[in-house]
């Protein structure tokens, strides 16, 4: 019985944490996140159009990729789908036709499915990459010797900017929930019910 105590209480303790401790991340910094072991600061790659580069453009590109890995031992690379997702309401309009008997309602419902279909099609290959550096919290908060890292990695041939508080959010909505919209995400846990109340 001592077990099941322990887990009702593991259960209380999490039910009491805010969004933040779930994930792990003490705070938001302004171009990244402070985890209990150090901190993470992201930079977005500006993408570049492979269709148009000729075949030593891309090696290029490529070559640049592993210098920098080579060259910085602390950095990692993120690749998130940055496209929502139309699942839930492809589903919901499917149920709906399923459901429904009256033809001109039918007609609008499947015209919905295709148009969501569509839009998925045309957005498939919205794919967003980010370099992540891990380092200690001070050097993540200090904006010159930021820009002199976003400057070096530029330097490698990779166009790069540092992300911001809105790129912040909507890094952590992309990974974490993958079809929220970050504009109605809270910066604090509640705070739409106490300021808007």
């Amino acid at each position: 019985m001592k077990w099941l105590q322990k887990w009702k209480d593991r259960k209380r303790l999490k039910q009491r944490q805010s969004t933040r401790q779930l994930m792990g991340i003490r705070k938001i910094l302004p171009h990244g996140v402070a985890m209990p072991d150090g901190s993470l600061v992201f930079f977005l790659i500006r993408p570049d159009n492979l269709s148009v580069l000729s075949a030593e453009g891309i090696r290029q590109r490529v070559t640049a990729l592993s210098n920098l890995f080579r060259a910085e031992e602390q950095v990692e690379i993120l690749g998130l789908d940055s496209r929502e997702s139309f699942q839930q309401n492809e589903a919901y309009y499917q149920t709906r036709l399923e459901e429904e008997t009256t033809p001109k309602i039918r007609e609008l419902l499947q015209k919905d499915i295709s148009y969501l279909d569509e839009i998925q099609t045309t957005s498939a290959s919205s794919r967003e990459f980010v370099l992540v550096l891990r380092m200690e919290e001070q050097a993540a908060l200090d904006e010159g010797s930021l820009r002199q890292k976003e400057k070096a990695l530029c330097d490698h041939g990779i166009s790069v900017r540092m992300a911001d508080a809105q790129d912040m959010k909507r890094l952590l909505v992309s990974y974490y929930l993958h079809d929220a919209d970050p504009k109605s995400l809270e910066d604090v846990d509640g705070e739409r019910v106490v300021f808007h109340g």
